[in-house]
């Protein structure tokens, strides 16, 4: 008898026992539905690092000039060489449009030479237009201008894009962009006066 009430005793308490951890299972704090904090087993994951954002766009190098839009341009030489417009970003630049049968293009030539042979800081890029390829170059030999660029733009593509629309023609450029463009023919004196405006600080 003694031993059945023992065994009864042991009974009743391993199913107390048992309901006292099922109890404490189900009332054990978990995650809530759609709980997505971190825990323990699951370690935080960072987010992705994103680059730096300039608010000035792209950064230059140390040096370059930026390119005015009036440089944006790509052109070819009487020579056949390919040019970029944006090489002549940081210069005061003289850009004298021409055409072969131009008398007033004729009597700016010794002046734009003299000049761009003294004018070391500037440059001078003659323009041709409004003829062949053979008569520019048949000009530029008549004329000794042979030591400047020249680009043969028959299709008038850095004409427009300068808004050039007659000879001859000159446009002064200053590093940043700013123009100023002067019907011919200048002369010497004349030309001289506005590459003192080009080059004045």
């Amino acid at each position: 008898m003694s031993n059945r009430r023992t065994t009864a005793a042991a009974m009743a308490m391993l199913a107390l026992l048992a309901a006292a951890c099922g109890t404490a299972a189900r009332d054990e704090p978990g995650p809530a539905a759609g709980d997505t904090s971190a825990s323990a087993a699951s370690p935080p994951v960072s987010p992705p690092v994103s680059p730096p954002v300039s608010p000035r766009g792209p950064e230059r190098s140390a040096g370059e000039a930026p390119v005015p839009a009036a440089l944006r341009f790509t052109a070819q030489t009487l020579d056949g060489k390919a040019f970029q417009g944006q090489s002549l970003a940081g210069r005061p630049v003289v850009f004298w449009f021409w055409a072969p049968w131009c008398p007033k293009c004729l009597s700016d030539a010794p002046a734009v030479k003299a000049a761009a042979a003294r004018q070391g800081d500037v440059a001078f890029v003659g323009v041709a237009g409004l003829d062949t390829q053979a008569a520019m170059r048949a000009f530029v030999k008549r004329t000794g201008t042979g030591d400047l660029v020249h680009l043969a733009d028959a299709k008038g593509a850095v004409w427009t894009k300068l808004g050039v629309s007659e000879q001859s023609t000159f446009v002064f450029m200053k590093p940043d962009g700013s123009a100023e463009k002067v019907s011919g023919p200048l002369g010497r004196d004349k030309l001289e006066e506005h590459l003192r405006a080009l080059v004045a600080r």
